[in-house]
């Protein structure tokens, strides 16, 4: 995950400067991410079977979530995205569960053409907690 994380994280830095993107649910914490998979360095892209393209967007999020003591841990969810265009197009993201080590996380990919802001709507549920909705936009560039 960490090389996952700092690839991402890397491309999203050299795009825009911008704060972490999280988001807190009482003991849970979202974090999620969307580039175009052109952005990934190669090797990246190989380990995780990702198509790279100008046309192909990526969308990551990860799931934690605080034990007894408060220090947030990796959790595994059931997670839903949709993904909405400015015309109103909807489609479903079908997303893979990772694991590398204790980390979890999960990938999904989709179609863009940049320039492009897109909605997604991510449902997240986690054993113990009510079901969790969030909306986040990212536009896309050339």
């Amino acid at each position: 995950m960490k090389r996952l994380l700092a690839a991402l994280f890397l491309c999203a830095v050299t795009a825009v400067a911008h704060a972490e993107i999280s988001q807190k649910f009482g003991p849970l914490e979202i974090h999620y991410n969307a580039l175009i998979t052109d952005e990934l360095l190669p090797e990246v892209a190989r380990t995780y079977k990702i198509e790279r393209s100008k046309t192909r967007g990526l969308v990551t999020i990860s799931v934690l979530k605080q034990n007894q003591v408060g220090v947030p841990l990796p959790v595994p969810a059931r997670i839903t995205v949709y993904v909405t265009n400015p015309s109103q197009q909807l489609a479903n993201i079908t997303l893979r569960e990772v694991r590398e080590g204790t980390a979890i996380y999960y990938l999904g990919e989709f179609r863009v053409t940049p320039p492009d802001t897109l909605k997604f709507t991510a449902t997240v549920e986690v054993g113990g907690e009510p079901k969790r909705e969030m909306v986040f936009s990212q536009k896309f560039y050339k």
